[in-house]
């Protein structure tokens, strides 16, 4: 035989989830809601030992893709492992009483953080466990904010707000961790169905899926979500303490780039005032910022909205601005916001004071988790561009408002409930 038909050697690939010698053997059992993290058990999604896995995916969510590209490269050895010497947070978050409330936390792990401290033992047994939580202390800087203080709104303090116009804030980074069953009952649906639904629409990019229900835990290819805290973060979870918060959804045209058909950037921009002056006061400020692009439906389908509605007879109007959507896309919104106060319990948190939002996906998805609003403080009318103008009208039409007052219109009945 010459060479050139000499078969090249092989890496045998297993390309099918289930496996006689893998479950339980080897791998630590998750029990989700323990108070006890060693009973809970680590998450761990190693993919160099199958064995001694516990979840379906991989950590560090879209970015594993990345990841498996670096070692295709042969730039990244595979089966580093990091050192986490000295990565602990800035910061200590918890443990909070809804750390171990049944199904108040489902799709990330409040443990995730402090991996390298409480599974030191599995850590030093050879477990491959990553921490999905990253806590620590920055200074941020906006023009927005400098403006504030040339104008007289905002002072520097030297402790939240520095001479120079920067605030200090702690942050934290958040990637998501799904529990499948409480995912499930969070959106009143069957396991089995979520399940298919998440297999089938991916592609089948997890098998494990429908074909291990042993494994409940999900890594999620999708971005997570980052905490920026204005002043003492343990005060996020005491009720006496003023707290002034911002759930914001990502929107980079407009929060990067500052592009003016929207009001994210500004009201963005005017939650972060509003937690500084609330923490100058003695309070706490909170914005949570979630990856979820174009209403969780991408950057590509917002920009051929976009075009259909600036294309549309008689130009961009309120009345067609959430319909544009829905015939693009299908749907008006994938956000589920049903998920979003997973954070809030994170950080301990049972009451908002001041709920810088006008949305009342938002405020229902908070207050049905059990959180306290006070007050909700929209956008001031100053700040909205005048391209964006099509956008307030149709929300305020939508039946958004403040402060528990709803917009006069008959719209409000048809269409309540949607949100940015």
């Amino acid at each position: 035989m010459s060479s050139i038909d000499t078969p090249a050697p092989t890496r045998h690939i297993r390309l099918t989830s289930h496996h006689p010698h893998e479950g339980a053997v080897g791998a630590a059992p998750i029990h989700w809601g323990a108070a006890d993290p060693l009973v809970r058990g680590p998450i761990v999604g190693t993919t160099t030992e199958r064995s001694r896995r516990n979840v379906i995916g991989t950590h560090s969510g879209s970015y594993g893709v990345y990841r498996a590209l670096a070692v295709a490269a042969k730039s990244l050895t595979r089966g580093h492992r990091p050192d986490l010497t000295n990565t602990s947070p800035t910061d200590a978050i918890g443990p909070y009483p809804q750390w171990s409330e049944p199904d108040r936390i489902v799709s990330l792990d409040p443990w995730g953080a402090v991996v390298a401290d409480v599974y030191k033992t599995f850590l030093a047994n050879g477990d491959d466990i990553r921490p999905t939580i990253a806590v620590t202390k920055a200074h941020i800087e906006l023009p927005e904010v400098h403006d504030a203080i040339a104008a007289g709104r905002l002072v520097p303090d030297g402790r939240v707000l520095l001479a120079n116009g920067s605030a200090v804030v702690t942050k934290a980074a958040l990637e998501p961790v799904w529990w499948l069953p409480g995912i499930a009952r969070r959106f009143n649906v069957a396991e089995s169905d979520l399940r298919r639904a998440l297999f089938e629409e991916t592609g089948g990019m997890y098998p494990e899926l429908v074909t291990r229900s042993d494994l409940e835990v999900l890594l999620p290819p999708v971005g997570g979500q980052t905490v920026y805290v204005f002043g003492n973060p343990r005060d996020l979870a005491d009720p006496d303490v003023t707290l002034t918060a911002r759930v914001h959804d990502e929107c980079n045209g407009s929060d990067v780039f500052g592009s003016d058909i929207c009001t994210c950037r500004p009201y963005l921009t005017h939650a972060i005032e509003e937690c500084i002056r609330g923490a100058q006061a003695g309070g706490v400020g909170l914005v949570v910022y979630c990856r979820k692009e174009g209403r969780a439906l991408g950057e590509v389908t917002k920009f051929l909205v976009y075009n259909a509605r600036k294309r549309q007879a008689g130009g961009d109007s309120a009345n067609n601005y959430f319909l544009r959507t829905e015939c693009v896309a299908g749907v008006q919104d994938m956000r589920f916001q049903q998920l979003m106060p997973d954070v809030l319990h994170w950080l301990g948190v049972r009451k908002i004071h001041r709920l810088v939002s006008m949305s009342n996906m938002k405020y229902d998805a908070i207050v049905a988790a059990g959180i306290e609003v006070g007050a909700r403080i929209p956008i001031p009318d100053g700040l909205v561009p005048a391209d964006a103008r099509v956008e307030i009208d149709a929300k305020v039409a939508a039946g958004y408002f403040s402060d528990g007052e709803a917009p006069d219109g008959a719209a409000l009945a048809s269409a309540k409930g949607r949100s940015l």
